[in-house]
């Protein structure tokens, strides 16, 4: 198979022969195919092999792949040139479509990736506030920046390990890492540690543990305690911002962070971050500021161009509405399944997002989906891989529809899962 030779070269020159782990399929226990091309729901493979896709590379494709309105925008816009240096309208048109969009954000700032966001946002709280300590939450990601590769502590009021090796100690120790959900360590941490608190950095839903949701009353608290203290919350809408609500999480928990990271939507499947929030907080960064953050290539008009594009898009189509109702068909056709099967699960769903749990407990955070039957997980992605359904190849990834996804591509989807079920 062509994919296989394809993967044996690569691993020679690119290491583990991906260029982001969880395309390496080390969670499935298996090698990765390569994709050859990608239309509406569906992908590829370089053997021709063709897969209904549930993955819209890992969130933005919430069009579906390669929708014209996109790439015909990316080829205009690149017969004028494909960057700059400079600053281009592309991104003024940005950065008022997210200002009117979020709320919360009255100023921001484009970056090229979710990491350099998350990066940067946690630098301007440390400089907006001078004080240098973090918390983060376990099964939470926020990129690879040192501050927030970092493991948990020994107990609620140690301060974290190094997650990676390349971390230093001390970049760690700055970073307290709190189970989610559990307001009485958090309460705790801040009793102890609140002077010292620049910020609280937060997935707006945690989605690099499956899908993980706020328990009642969870993000008020997080909010009340720090305002009490002077500390910032940074919440991390890489994932939902846009793909949820025009307004994001936020919108949807009627919460107002102090500054919002976004990605993926906003650069309809090109390379893009962005972070933003308070017009105060924002105006200490560089050039009126002396908090430094740049990049070459952010705000670069094909980016710029993509995500414009894709937005107003959504905006006239009234996709959050149609998302919503394939994302509960798809949840409660999965319910049905393995409810009739008599397979312990649990399904979260919220609007084009969904995840499957092989257990039948509420998840509260990373130490719940730790506990779920990851065989079955393995057995289930093999078995749709096989028949033409391409799901995250990890127990700990979110499952992504788009407006490509028919009504009938579900029940498709669903007649396979049911078909592989059967065969346990």
């Amino acid at each position: 198979m062509i994919s296989q030779k394809l993967f044996a070269k690569a691993k020679t020159l690119i290491p583990g022969g991906v260029n982001s782990p969880v395309r390496a399929f080390k969670n499935v226990d298996g090698d990765p195919f390569f994709v050859q091309r990608a239309k509406g729901a569906r992908i590829e493979d370089v053997d021709g092999k063709n897969y209904i896709d549930y993955i819209g590379s890992w969130g933005p494709n919430i069009l579906g792949h390669a929708p014209i309105e996109i790439t015909s925008a990316i080829h205009e816009a690149a017969k004028n040139g494909v960057s700059y240096g400079i600053p281009n309208a592309f991104e003024v048109q940005m950065a008022q479509i997210i200002v009117d969009w979020v709320p919360s954000v009255e100023k921001v700032r484009m970056t090229n990736s979710g990491t350099e966001a998350t990066m940067s946002a946690i630098r301007l709280a440390r400089g907006f506030t001078g004080r240098d300590k973090i918390i983060k939450f376990e099964g939470c990601y926020h990129g690879h920046s040192d501050s927030l590769l970092v493991a948990a502590g020994s107990g609620a009021l140690t301060f974290g390990e190094p997650d990676s090796a390349g971390v230093p100690r001390s970049f760690a120790s700055e970073t307290i890492t709190l189970p989610y959900n559990d307001l009485e360590r958090l309460e705790e941490v801040f009793a102890i540690h609140g002077e010292q608190i620049a910020a609280v950095i937060v997935e707006s839903y945690p989605a690099n543990a499956g899908l993980v949701f706020p328990q009642k009353g969870y993000l008020q608290k997080l909010r009340e305690i720090t305002r009490q203290y002077g500390a910032l919350v940074i919440f991390d809408e890489v994932m939902t911002g846009f793909r949820l609500a025009r307004g994001g999480v936020q919108e949807l928990e009627n919460f107002e962070p102090d500054l919002t990271a976004l990605g993926k939507v906003i650069g309809g499947g090109l390379p893009v971050g962005a972070f933003g929030g308070r017009a105060d907080i924002m105006d200490m960064l560089a050039p009126v500021g002396p908090v430094y953050q740049a990049g070459t290539l952010s705000g670069n008009p094909l980016a710029m161009v993509a995500g414009l594009t894709q937005l107003r898009e959504l905006d006239k189509r009234g996709a959050y509405e149609y998302l919503a109702e394939v994302g509960e068909q798809m949840a409660q056709g999965l319910r049905k399944i393995f409810c009739e099967k008599g397979i312990a699960h649990r399904v979260n769903q919220v609007g084009s997002m969904f995840c499957l749990y092989f257990l039948d407990e509420e998840i509260i955070n990373v130490d719940t989906v730790t506990k779920q039957d990851f065989k079955f997980f393995k057995k289930l992605f093999w078995g749709c891989l096989e028949e033409g359904v391409y799901l995250a190849p990890s127990p700990y990834e979110t499952g992504f529809i788009s407006l490509a996804h028919t009504n009938a591509d579900i029940d498709d989807t669903l007649d396979v899962i049911e078909s592989v079920v059967a065969q346990w």
